[in-house]
């Protein structure tokens, strides 16, 4: 059942992290990518509230449903690009951070694909989208009636 309905937060309370979206939307993040490192983290923490739609933003975005159900085992697949992988994995690493550190294995091929500028935003949009899956779990915010554009 849920716990703090998405309209029932204290005012403000997410003004943070859509600040964080607006920056990185103006920055010119790529957001096929984004929808990508989204939906993976999302995977990871069990967000059902963030699955449902950052699954559905993706494919409306033009993501093929092949692509998305296969991202879990993205090292399994020919579908995903050397630099998609890359992000893929520095995305994993730093949701599971307890478990990994951020050695040169992980960060050093992130310098390949991206510019320290790059790698910086990068950083902020996992720890953002970690942020939300928290937020959301905790809150056990209802999942499954996401619309897409609901929060333009």
């Amino acid at each position: 059942m849920e716990r703090i309905s998405f309209q029932n937060t204290p005012d403000g309370l997410y003004n943070g992290l859509y600040a964080m979206g607006n920056y990185l939307d103006k920055i010119g993040l790529d957001k096929q990518l984004q929808y990508l490192v989204d939906y993976r983290v999302s995977q990871i923490n069990e967000c059902a509230f963030c699955l449902d739609m950052h699954f559905k933003e993706a494919i409306a975005a033009g993501e093929s449903t092949v692509r998305l159900s296969m991202l879990s085992a993205w090292r399994d697949s020919d579908r995903f690009s050397e630099k998609e992988a890359v992000i893929l994995r520095y995305a994993e690493a730093l949701t599971s951070l307890p478990n990994n550190n951020i050695d040169e294995d992980i960060y050093g091929p992130m310098k390949k694909h991206f510019d320290d500028n790059e790698i910086a935003a990068w950083t902020l949009a996992i720890v953002r989208i970690n942020c939300w899956n928290r937020l959301m779990k905790a809150f056990k915010t209802k999942a499954g009636e996401y619309k897409v554009g609901q929060f333009a």
